[in-house]
């Protein structure tokens, strides 16, 4: 069967499944390097005038600027969670084309939407509602996009899992190096918000038209095909049935996804926890804690405005995208050693490590590592750990079961990675708080 599987020419899926891995994170990205224009829009008229001259940055906010981070978090995290979960058991039901073109679809029109309104003046209230239904919007289709690419790349060899982590990791990089160039050209943000989702329009428009070229390529249609070669739905339904009535007797459960989906979680419970666990630590820390750092080199020249979008922002990016990346020519450890989910485990050390770098302002704790250069190498293995030992996670967990589990395996490991996102917000608040 070997001499029968045909090559990826010129790489054509891989470079696919790259695009749709950007283009499904970098509308969250584009939304995060954006806050500034957000809450600019924000800011209450009438206030603004009467805003004394001594007055700080903090005083001078309205009460929709000052949520706008804590209710954009919330936004965001729970649709994630709610509906790559939904996916997770709904993706057999909802055939595949509609879950990955329709949410492709529908993240283009948020950003239209989102790019006309930057030309249009609104009420600071009807702009705050409106960000956050497209945020709900984003991150809601967003999920069912990421689940179903980890569900379809489970189909493929486990190579393929890895650059779609890697586009997610480019499009963070991306919006990082466009907020830096954004400070260098001395543009206010508003100014390049209408550029910025225009771009973003543009980059989701190449991964409409890319996911339209996939099935036409031979290397994916071998694996699609010997996929539906499998028996028909009807019949095994059938089979799944009468197997349970042997085996099952007692249980007396006639549904077949639920035991199935539970026995699937069972062969790759190591791997859904190990992600977990990673995004957990990483988005517990980054940003809330790290945004946080101030620079004890800069002392009020140029460098203290770059600081962190270059150390913080930019280089979590590259590193994480580094570590993504490299899963693709390196395998180690493989997917039955306990030494990946004991690597992370381990980088829970990065969290008291954060927070003893000079955070500020901090109530609690005291500053071990004053100096930029600890920051930064602390940063470097942060982020190219979690790229790396993330990735192969997402990598081997569908390689852990049969081919005709692969996809739900995919969805399963896809809704642990967005559980471990909201679960790394809500401890951010923590985190923060006891700096």
């Amino acid at each position: 069967m070997e001499p029968q599987v045909p090559k990826d020419k010129y790489n054509g899926v891989w470079l696919i499944f790259f695009m749709l891995g950007l283009g499904t994170l970098l509308p969250w990205n584009f939304f995060m390097t954006a806050t500034m224009y957000f809450t600019s829009r924000l800011a209450d008229p009438l206030s603004e005038a009467n805003v004394s001259v001594n007055a700080t940055e903090e005083d001078s906010r309205s009460v929709l600027q000052a949520k706008f981070n804590n209710v954009m978090t919330l936004c965001a995290m729970v649709p994630l969670l709610v509906f790559t979960c939904l996916n997770s058991v709904l993706h057999q039901r909802i055939p595949q084309k509609i879950r990955i073109a329709g949410s492709l679809m529908a993240i283009l029109l948020v950003f239209l939407l989102t790019a006309i309104l930057v030309k249009v003046d609104l009420d600071p209230l009807a702009f705050f509602i409106i960000t956050m239904i497209k945020i709900i919007c984003i991150n809601s289709f967003g999920a069912v996009l990421q689940g179903s690419l980890f569900g379809m790349a489970g189909l493929l060899p486990a190579s393929y899992t890895t650059p779609i982590m890697s586009g997610q990791g480019l499009a963070g990089t991306f919006a990082a190096f466009a907020m830096i160039c954004a400070i260098a050209s001395g543009s206010a943000m508003h100014d390049s918000a209408f550029g910025y989702f225009i771009t973003a329009c543009f980059v989701i428009s190449l991964a409409i038209a890319s996911y339209a070229v996939l099935p036409r390529l031979a290397f994916f249609q071998y694996y699609q095909e010997s996929q539906q070669s499998k028996p028909d739905e009807d019949e095994e339904n059938k089979m799944d049935l009468l197997k349970k009535d042997e085996r099952l007797k007692s249980a007396g459960d006639d549904d077949k996804q639920t035991p199935s989906m539970l026995a699937i979680f069972k062969k790759i419970w190591v791997m859904a926890f190990s992600v977990c666990f990673a995004f957990t630590i990483t988005i517990g820390t980054f940003p809330a804690v790290t945004v946080d750092v101030k620079s004890t080199v800069a002392e009020g020249g140029e460098w203290e405005l770059y600081f962190i979008p270059v150390s913080c922002f930019l280089l979590f990016n590259v590193f994480d995208w580094l570590g993504r990346s490299l899963t693709a020519v390196w395998t180690w450890p493989g997917k039955d050693s306990k030494l990946l989910p004991g690597l992370l485990a381990a980088r829970v050390i990065f969290v008291p490590l954060f927070m003893l770098c000079n955070v500020q302002p901090r109530h609690n704790l005291p500053v071990y590592f004053s100096h930029d250069g600890w920051f930064i190498g602390f940063m470097i293995l942060f982020a190219f750990s979690n790229g790396y030992l993330a990735s192969l996670c997402m990598c081997f967990g569908p390689k852990k079961v049969d081919a005709s589990e692969a996809e739900t395996a995919g969805a399963i490991m896809a809704f642990f990675l967005s559980l471990g996102l909201a679960l790394g917000a809500s401890l951010s608040f923590v985190f923060r708080a006891l700096v």
